[in-house]
């Protein structure tokens, strides 16, 4: 892809712009919290693998409210 293009779609360049800023929120809280409840695994699950926010809003809402 010629990247010059990327000019010519300003909504391409805005949506990217809005999952990397969707996607670094998540990612922040879950491994903060994963952190915090020493979840080595998925913190390092998490960490590795970019999910666009998915892996990490499973585990905040579903994976560390059950091991409380």
């Amino acid at each position: 892809m010629d990247y010059t293009q990327l000019a010519e779609r300003p909504l391409l360049i805005v949506g990217l712009i809005i999952l990397v800023i969707w996607s670094i929120v998540w990612k922040g809280l879950a491994l903060w919290k994963a952190a915090r409840n020493n979840d080595n695994v998925w913190y390092i699950l998490m960490l590795v693998f970019n999910t666009s926010g998915i892996l990490e809003i499973i585990y905040y809402y579903f994976i560390s409210k059950r091991q409380k």
